[in-house]
């Protein structure tokens, strides 16, 4: 059986076929004439047959080197082909960028507005934008299926990240619009301290905790109602009253829906919304999107 024959095997096999002449065949493929033809030789061992007849007038085909010339020329022929489109497709890669979020950047089209600015200095670049679930509070970017992200802060091993904040918002709670603290148009965060709330996937680690707002509990531990990876389980979750969620302002219409209201809260941080890559890419595509975003966010400040 024939196997592990190479393409470079075969190279050398076909320049050897058409010179005809070893020495001229060797000059062709920029290697020693002793090489190839070791080459040869070993390729015919490997085949089990002559594929030159080598006399004083030179060299010939064998009718084995008859029979392989064709079939060795399209082989070659393929790999050429695949190796272009694999040059095309990295070439692709390069000029592709790929945005993570797992929550709603919109805020006022600041995400169309990044996307014009970025795409007047790389026209050629190719944005990818895709959602992530909450399991992963990098968007993406922990495992590398993002290269930029828009993400809430805090994360887990900042020391990876490079972050642009591009918004602080205050931190509002939702609840049942038949819950007792409903009718209330503001809310003390300490009268919030008994009351079961939404959490993060324990995955998201010290995001889970801010919007438990853990800091700001002085010790009292918070109870979990339940566990939510994404903006339609909150929602079910808020009506089911299996408990209240904090949420960042900019969010609250996501979930401001039949049978939820939201209230602004005393006593909390602002969330910061950020746009994050990690601290080691140095890609221009990557820090030409940062620079855009930047460029938005200095512009909505100063108008």
């Amino acid at each position: 059986m024939i196997t592990d024959v190479h393409g470079r095997e075969l190279r050398y096999f076909v320049a050897v076929a058409e010179e005809l002449h070893f020495t001229r065949a060797a000059e062709r493929l920029h290697v020693s004439q002793p090489a190839l033809s070791k080459q040869i030789r070993a390729l015919e061992r490997q085949l089990g047959d002559d594929l030159f007849v080598r006399n004083k007038r030179g060299v010939e085909l064998s009718p084995a080197g008859e029979a392989l010339l064709p079939y060795a020329r399209r082989v070659l022929e393929v790999w050429t082909e695949a190796s272009g489109a694999l040059a095309r497709l990295a070439a692709a890669q390069r000029v592709r960028l790929v945005v993570g979020w797992s929550t709603s950047p919109g805020r006022d089209g600041l995400l169309p507005a990044i996307r014009s600015r970025f795409t007047e200095r790389f026209p050629q670049a190719e944005l990818r934008i895709r959602q992530v679930g909450w399991h992963d509070s990098t968007a993406g970017l922990a495992d590398g299926s993002s290269d930029v992200a828009f993400v809430w802060l805090p994360l887990a091993e900042p020391e990876r990240y490079a972050c642009t904040v591009l918004a602080e918002e205050p931190r509002l709670v939702a609840l049942p619009d038949t819950h007792p603290l409903a009718a209330r148009p503001v809310l003390d965060f300490a009268e919030l301290l008994d009351e079961p709330f939404l959490a993060l996937p324990k995955s998201t680690g010290p995001l889970r905790d801010f919007w438990l707002a853990v800091d700001e509990r002085g010790g009292v531990p918070p109870r979990i109602g339940a566990v939510v990876a994404g903006t339609e389980e909150t929602y079910e979750g808020l009506v089911a009253g299996l408990g209240v969620a904090l949420v960042a302002a900019g969010n609250a219409p996501l979930l401001s829906l039949g049978g939820v209201v939201t209230r602004p809260v005393r006593g909390l941080s602002p969330s910061r919304l950020a746009l994050v890559h990690r601290a080691d890419d140095v890609r221009p595509l990557v820090h030409g999107y940062v620079q855009a975003a930047r460029r938005v966010a200095a512009a909505r400040v100063t108008g």
